[in-house]
C-alpha cells in the first residue's frame, strides 16, 4: 500500500443551488435555499403531507444529448452530466483505461425507472415494459455508464450505503488509488428520488420537515425549532489522482484528499447511535490516516440533516473527538441550503469542503433562527473566513443501516 498523496483535480456538480460546481459554490456562500414549492400534479393527486423539496435547479436531460439521455435513469443522467463538468475541469487527464478508475454511489437507484416501468406493466402490460428497464434502474447503472463513457476499465465500483454512500465512495478511491489499482479515479454520488413513494415513505416515518407554507427556511440543521430534513437531488463528482502523477502532467490542485474512515454502529436501522459511538470512530480513522490530530481540523462540513435527533447525536460524536474544542471550530451545515441529496449528498458536500480550503471561507448555514443548546456547533448565517496557514477539514456523511463515512482534506 503506498503512502502516495491524493489530491483533487477536478470537480463537477448539479445540485439543487446550480448546474455547475461553480454556480452551486456561489449561490452557498450568497445563502440562497434550493428548497422550492414542487410544481408536480402528482403532488395533489396523492395528497402528499409534504409538498416542497429541493429540485435540482438545471434538469441533467436538458444538458445531455437527447438519444443519451432517453437510456438513463435521471440518477445517472445527473452522475453523467456532474463526471463530465470534473474531468474538463480536470483537464481531461490522458490515462491509459486500465489505469483509469469509477468509484460512483447512489442511496436508492433508478427509483423513477423502477415505478414508471410498474405503471406501464399494471396499465399497459408486460409487452411494453422497456428492454432497458433492468439497465437503467440498476443501482450500479452509474458506475457502469461512467465507466463506458469515459473508457475506464481499471474498475468500476458502486457503494449503496443510504446517505453515506458517496463519501464511502471517495474514501475507497483513495484506497483503491495508494492499492496501486488506478492512477485517476472519478469518484461521487448521485440521487434522484423525489417521487411521491418517497416522499410519502419518509413523511410517514416523521423524517421530512412539513413547512409547506415557508419551504425555503424548511431545513435549519441545529435550530431549536428543526422539524426534519428536506428531500434533495442531483449529484458530485470529483477527480482524484496521486500528487506525482497530477504534478506531471501540470493539472492545478484544489486540495488534497489525506485520510477517510468508514464505520458501523451495528445499533439500529435508521437511528443513529446516541453515543455517537461509531461516527467518532470514523472521524478518528480519518484523522488516523491523514496522520493528523484532532487539533488540526479548523473546519468541519457536518452531515447535520435537520433532524430532531441526529443533529445532537453528531454533537456528541465529535464532542467525543474535539472536547470543548468542537465549540470553537468552524462548522457548516450546507444541507440549509441543498437539503439532503442521500447518496448524492457526500460528493456534493466534498466538493463544498474543498472549495472552503481553496478560498479559506466556510460556507453559512442559513435558516438559523435559535440555536439548540445540545448541538452549540459554530455556525454562522455568513462566509466565516479560515485564516492562513495549512487548513485541515472533515467531512462527515451518516445513513440508515447505520453507516459512517469521513472524508478528510487538507489545503495545498
Amino acid at each position: 500500500m503506498s503512502n502516495s498523496r491524493i489530491v483533487v483535480t477536478g470537480i463537477g456538480a448539479s445540485s439543487p443551488l446550480g448546474g455547475t460546481a461553480p454556480e452551486s459554490w456561489s449561490a452557498l456562500l450568497d445563502g440562497v435555499s434550493g428548497t422550492r414549492t414542487l410544481e408536480h400534479d402528482w403532488v395533489e393527486q396523492h395528497q402528499l403531507p409534504v409538498t416542497f423539496a429541493a429540485e435540482a435547479k438545471v434538469r441533467p436531460d436538458t444538458v445531455l444529448e437527447r438519444p443519451i439521455a432517453k437510456r438513463l435513469d435521471p440518477s445517472s443522467q445527473f452522475a453523467l452530466v456532474a463526471a463530465m463538468e470534473a474531468w474538463a475541469d480536470a483537464g481531461s487527464p490522458e490515462v491509459e483505461p486500465e489505469r483509469l478508475g469509477v468509484d460512483f454511489a447512489t442511496g436508492i437507484g433508478g427509483v423513477w425507472t423502477l415505478l414508471d416501468a410498474w405503471d406501464t406493466l399494471r396499465e399497459k402490460g408486460p409487452r411494453r415494459v422497456l428492454p432497458m428497464t433492468v439497465p437503467m434502474l440498476m443501482p450500479n447503472a452509474a458506475a457502469g455508464n461512467l465507466s463506458l463513457h469515459f473508457n475506464a476499465r481499471a474498475y468500476a465500483r458502486t457503494v449503496a450505503s443510504a446517505c453515506a454512500s458517496s463519501t464511502e465512495s471517495i474514501v475507497n478511491a483513495i484506497e483503491h488509488i495508494r492499492a496501486g489499482y488506478a492512477d485517476v479515479v472519478i469518484a461521487g454520488g448521485t440521487e434522484s428520488a423525489i417521487h411521491p413513494i418517497t416522499i410519502a415513505a419518509f413523511a410517514s416515518m416523521q423524517a421530512l420537515s412539513k413547512r409547506n407554507d415557508d419551504p425555503a427556511t424548511a431545513s435549519r440543521p441545529t435550530s431549536i425549532d428543526r422539524d426534519g430534513f428536506v428531500m434533495g437531488e442531483g449529484a458530485g463528482a470529483l477527480v482524484l489522482e496521486t500528487e506525482e502523477h497530477a504534478r506531471a502532467r501540470g493539472a492545478k490542485i484544489y486540495a488534497a484528499v489525506v485520510g477517510g474512515g468508514v464505520t458501523a454502529d451495528s445499533y439500529h436501522i435508521t437511528a443513529n447511535d446516541p453515543e455517537g459511538l461509531g461516527a467518532a470512530r470514523a472521524v478518528k480513522l480519518a484523522l488516523e490516516m491523514a496522520d493528523a490530530a484532532p487539533g488540526d481540523v479548523t473546519h468541519i462540513n457536518a452531515h447535520a440533516t435537520s433532524t430532531p435527533v441526529g443533529d445532537p447525536n453528531e454533537y456528541t460524536a465529535l464532542k467525543a473527538v474535539f472536547g470543548n474544542r468542537i465549540d470553537d471550530i468552524v462548522v457548516s451545515a450546507t444541507k440549509a441550503s441543498t437539503g439532503h441529496l442521500l447518496g448524492g449528498t457526500g460528493a456534493l458536500e466534498a466538493i463544498f469542503t474543498v472549495l472552503a480550503l481553496r478560498d479559506r471561507v466556510a460556507p453559512p448555514t442559513i435558516n438559523l433562527t435559535t440555536q439548540d443548546p445540545e448541538v452549540p456547533f459554530r455556525v454562522s448565517g455568513t462566509p466565516t473566513p479560515l485564516g492562513d496557514g495549512p487548513q485541515l477539514a472533515i467531512s462527515n456523511s451518516f445513513g440508515f443501516g447505520g453507516h459512517n463515512a469521513v472524508a478528510a482534506f487538507a489545503s495545498v
